[in-house]
């Protein structure tokens, strides 16, 4: 059978534009892509990026006042320009826009600007009723924020729309504990919202290392976010130009913004899914095999639309194994068991690899090696808060099997900490290096007494006796 190309892809996100460039320019495939929205998809327009830009601009305030812990008595930030940001922020987001699009032109990769399903298990159907045939298709559309259910939530506001806004409200409530609850927390304050966290947990962070989520809770109410734990509101209601807020315990509160960060799914209505045969699971996410096959052989789908680990650089992975596998037999799966993750909170990040403490207990003895000080930097210019690292070892193999960070720039530690760790580090391997002297990192390599025990007896019967 001929077909119009060897390869179409729906989703123009990390994912399928990694996939789409690399088997059109580095295999020969014929190739095209439908993207019905902004090309570079969550991360690039409203994701990662835009987010990482306001991280920094809420730092600038703080900033300045640990420049005045140093010295200069006139450094101020002064009030935040909105208007002048976000003017930066549209350009910055359509070059990197214009980048993604000319990426594609350059590997000769057909753009369709339109949303598309699958007609069946070879064919596309695109928006204005054009069909093409394809020998595979890849999905990757993504997903998108979900609202809680509760009554009047069409007057909230999701995760997309702090990007858009004409204004930095002045009171905002943020709904949710997970990292992009967190990270806008952390943002509208530091912009100069008076910021309002609900969350119906004990503590943020749920699934993060139980010490990294006590440390996250703590920072937030340091640098002034309201935090109300074991909260949940049940009911929006317009008030003038605000929005009341009912809570569950009967408070109510006004609000100038509310914002929902209440989860993620994935985008797969309308996409003619089921029809041919392509399972779909419990939250509506793509099912597919470790090569990311769906049970229709011809499809293949990546990214968060499969619900496996929602990260950016996770779906680009699987986009560049999908093209290697399929157009440059070269068969390549990926290992989604040790996948690294920050959470860019100001002024300390936190950032993790591998095992929890929690899951490590489970897994049977280890040694929690920990270190909690005071960075150099900001303890000269009068701060109290501390860092922490963390590192579990496998008390049998003495492997480092998780790796935990709260401290300035945790991220671009557990990057740098995920390549020894993927090589099956043990400690020894960590306490072989020289350190780097005066950086937070050295104490990575120079923790020489573990801090605790746990998950059941040790296998040296002599460790911990009296």
């Amino acid at each position: 059978m001929t077909f119009d190309y060897d390869l179409f892809v729906i989703g123009g996100g990390s994912g399928g534009v990694r996939a789409a460039r690399i088997a059109a320019s580095e295999y020969g495939a014929k190739v095209a892509l439908a993207e019905e929205s902004r090309m570079g998809g969550t991360c690039v327009i409203r994701g990662c990026v835009p987010k990482k830009l306001m991280i920094f601009a809420s730092q600038a305030g703080a900033m300045a006042a640990e420049a005045r812990g140093y010295g200069w008595t006139t450094a101020n930030a002064g009030p935040f320009d909105w208007a002048m940001f976000r003017q930066k922020l549209d350009a910055e987001l359509t070059r990197l826009e214009g980048a993604y699009t000319g990426g594609l032109v350059a590997a000769d990769v057909e753009i369709h600007k339109s949303r598309a399903r699958l007609a069946d298990a070879h064919t596309v159907e695109l928006a204005d009723g054009q069909r093409f045939t394809s020998k595979h298709i890849l999905i990757a559309t993504g997903g998108h924020p979900q609202r809680p259910g509760i009554e009047g939530e069409e007057l909230g506001l999701v995760s997309d729309d702090l990007f858009l806004m004409e204004k930095v409200p002045g009171r905002a409530l943020i709904i949710g504990g997970g990292f992009i609850a967190c990270e806008f927390a952390t943002i509208l304050q530091g912009i100069g919202a008076e910021t309002v966290l609900s969350y119906r947990g004990d503590a943020v962070l749920r699934g993060f290392d139980g010490g990294m989520r006590e440390k996250a809770t703590e920072q937030l109410r340091l640098i002034g976010v309201d935090l109300r734990l074991n909260s949940s509101p049940v009911r929006l209601e317009r008030q003038d130009e605000a929005t009341l807020v009912e809570f569950a315990d009967g408070k109510q509160e006004s609000f100038d913004a509310v914002f929902f960060a209440t989860g993620r799914v994935p985008n797969t209505g309308g996409l003619g899914l089921e029809e041919i045969g392509v399972g779909l699971g419990e939250r509506r996410e793509i099912l597919v095999d470790e090569w990311s096959q769906t049970a229709v052989p011809s499809i293949f789908a990546v990214g968060d639309v499969t619900d496996r680990v929602n990260l950016t650089p996770v779906a680009i992975r699987e986009g560049h194994s999908f093209a290697d596998t399929i157009f440059g037999a070269k068969p390549r799966k990926v290992d989604h068991r040790l996948v690294g993750a920050a959470v860019y909170l100001r002024p300390h990040e936190v950032a993790s690899i591998g095992l929890t403490e929690e899951e490590a207990a489970a897994k049977g003895p280890h040694e929690v090696w920990e270190a909690s000080f005071r960075p150099m930097r900001s303890l000269f210019a009068g701060s109290e808060i501390r860092v922490i690292m963390k590192f579990l070892v496998d008390a049998s193999t003495r492997k480092v099997t998780g790796c935990h960070i709260f401290g300035p720039d945790a991220g671009e530690m557990i990057q740098l900490i995920a390549i020894p760790m993927g090589m099956g580090a043990t400690k020894a391997d960590f306490d072989a290096a020289i350190a780097v002297h005066p950086t937070l990192a050295e104490e990575l390599v120079t923790m020489r007494k573990p801090s605790r025990y746990i998950g059941g007896a040790h296998p040296d019967k002599t460790v911990g006796a009296a």
